[in-house]
């Protein structure tokens, strides 16, 4: 078949269900619904002979209506946007379906075109998605899922993790996958009799089910796309990007210069010991330590801030030559705003690390937050970067390592010579 005769549709799919932004597909953006600037979006895809909405839900099938747009209506009980995109198949005639999500209001027709471009011109290639490249802190976050290729393109993994792992800290390249998904008629047909394997379902990445079933997934790299909408605060900063309003401007791990941490939970496991005398006694970690001088040493204050008091943290705090602290605090919003005045730095140039409820005034006060891998999933979910370690196990050091890394200051981290310049002021 020649890539004339080969008819390409574009399905959206617009659930009215969202738990974080319930409504979604009819948030309203620049006097239109969000699902209406998709829709126009993809008809701007001059491969695509079929742009049609497919959703769940009568309010939206009638807001479509109101547009003019074209709009089919699917079960409500699908458990993943393929299986939606399968039924869509049984009403709509074409040989390469593009799964193209209703909350994704700046996507560039480029790209879509780039995508369906590339399956019309290898009949080989049987499921097509995109992907860009990231920096390092990114694809440290679960969130942003990350896809590794082969030299043909194709898909080897799709990860929550940093796919490649740097074992050695050699420099790695991160590709963040976009959820667009462009699939052959006979995929989707099979899709439903695939096995969900162990991979997928510890991922969660539905993705992988194809992989483990032996298919080949081209990934297409095109530049980095615009925010998607998944919550209220990215509602208002694509609102503001599309109004062609100011945003402010994201705080960066280079413009750091002031570590706010908390103690029990991050520098210590959260356990609670005490001695024979009644005297607690807290475990902390020597990597946790180095990072603190480490920061000091290179220009970047270091602050501890607990709701706790006792003679080892203070102990602690003193051998580690940290002289910003406030120990007993129960306003950390404030004190972290004590603590940045003290410092002479702004909000943007500030970090914090926390592990539970307790710190996400803090998350609040500072310009980037951290969360300890074994924090609760709503603490890690309100932290600009979840770790991977846990708290008493390193997770300052990885914290230290990163703001050095992103300043150009890492080569304490591997070079003797440099060390050398500032270990005899370190203690662990």
């Amino acid at each position: 078949m020649s890539t004339t005769e080969q008819r390409v549709a574009i399905i959206i799919p617009a659930r009215y269900g969202s738990t974080r932004l319930p409504g979604k597909p009819l948030a309203d953006i620049a006097g239109k619904p969000m699902v209406q600037h998709v829709y126009e979006r993809a008809l701007q895809v001059s491969s695509a002979q079929v742009v049609v909405i497919a959703t769940d839900d009568k309010r939206i099938a009638e807001a479509v209506r109101e547009f003019g747009g074209n709009c089919v209506m699917t079960s409500e009980h699908h458990p993943s946007g393929t299986d939606r995109l399968a039924e869509v198949m049984e009403q709509i005639d074409a040989d390469i379906y593009i799964n193209l999500q209703g909350d994704e209001p700046l996507v560039r027709p480029a790209d879509i075109e780039a995508l369906a471009a590339g399956m019309l011109a290898d009949q080989a290639v049987n499921v097509g998605t995109l992907c860009h490249p990231i920096d390092p802190h990114e694809a440290r976050n679960p969130n942003t899922v990350k896809v590794i290729l082969a030299n043909n393109g194709n898909a080897l993994y799709f990860s929550r993790s940093p796919i490649p792992y740097p074992r050695d800290n050699e420099a790695a390249t991160y590709l963040k996958h976009v959820g667009v998904y462009a699939y052959r008629r006979n995929v989707l047909a099979d899709y439903g009799s695939l096995p969900q394997t162990m991979i997928e379902n510890a991922e969660k990445l539905e993705q992988l089910r194809l992989i483990a079933a032996g298919y080949c997934i081209r990934a297409f790299v095109v530049e980095p796309t615009g925010p998607g909408v998944d919550t209220p605060e990215c509602l208002e900063r694509v609102r503001a990007l599309i109004n062609g309003e100011e945003t402010s401007s994201k705080p960066m791990l280079s413009d750091i210069r002031l570590v706010i941490t908390d103690v029990d939970g991050v520098l210590t496991d959260g356990g609670i010991y005490y001695d024979a005398t009644g005297e607690c006694v807290k475990r902390f970690h020597v990597r946790d330590g180095m990072g603190m001088r480490l920061l000091e040493e290179s220009g970047i204050r270091v602050a501890v801030l607990s709701g706790r008091d006792s003679p080892a943290l203070r102990k602690r705090v003193e051998d580690l030559g940290v002289t910003l602290c406030k120990f007993g605090v129960k306003d950390k919003f404030t004190a972290c705003e004590q603590l940045m005045a003290e410092a002479r730095v702004t909000h943007n140039q500030t970090a914090c690390i926390g592990d539970d409820c307790i710190d996400l005034p803090a998350f609040l006060a500072c310009g980037i937050s951290f969360a300890v891998a074994d924090a609760p999933v709503y603490v890690k979910a309100a932290a600009t970067i979840p770790l991977l370690a846990s708290g008493g196990t390193g997770a300052f050091r990885e914290v230290a390592d990163a703001i050095l890394i992103a300043q150009g200051k890492d080569a304490v981290l591997s070079n003797a010579a440099d060390y050398a310049k500032i270990m005899n002021k370190m203690t662990q």
